[in-house]
C-alpha cells in the first residue's frame, strides 16, 4: 500500500518538474537564452544532478525520476545558453 509520504513525494516531484517545462519548451522552440543567467543554470544543473544522485542512493523513485527529467531539460537549456554565449555574441 502506498503511504501518505510517498504520495506527497510524487505530487511534489510532478509539480516541480512540470513547473520547469514552460521554460524548457520556450527555450527549445526559440533557442533564445538572452534573459537567462549562465551562472544560475550552471548551479541549478549541478544541484539537480546532486538531487538525482541522492535519490538513487536512498532509492527514492520520486526523487530520482523527477530530477532525471529536470536534468535533461536543464541540460538542454544550459547547452543552448553556453552555445549562444560563446558563438552568437
Amino acid at each position: 500500500m502506498i503511504e501518505t509520504h510517498e504520495i506527497i513525494s510524487y505530487v511534489a516531484a510532478t509539480c516541480t518538474t512540470a513547473s520547469f517545462l514552460p521554460q524548457a519548451i520556450l527555450t527549445i522552440k526559440t533557442k533564445d537564452t538572452d534573459g537567462l543567467s549562465l551562472g544560475m543554470y550552471s548551479l541549478f544543473s549541478i544541484g539537480v544532478l546532486c538531487w538525482l544522485i541522492y535519490g538513487i542512493l536512498i532509492e527514492d523513485e520520486a526523487i530520482y525520476i523527477a530530477n532525471a527529467i529536470t536534468l535533461v531539460l536543464a541540460g538542454i537549456i544550459l547547452s543552448y545558453k553556453i552555445y549562444n554565449t560563446l558563438f552568437r555574441k
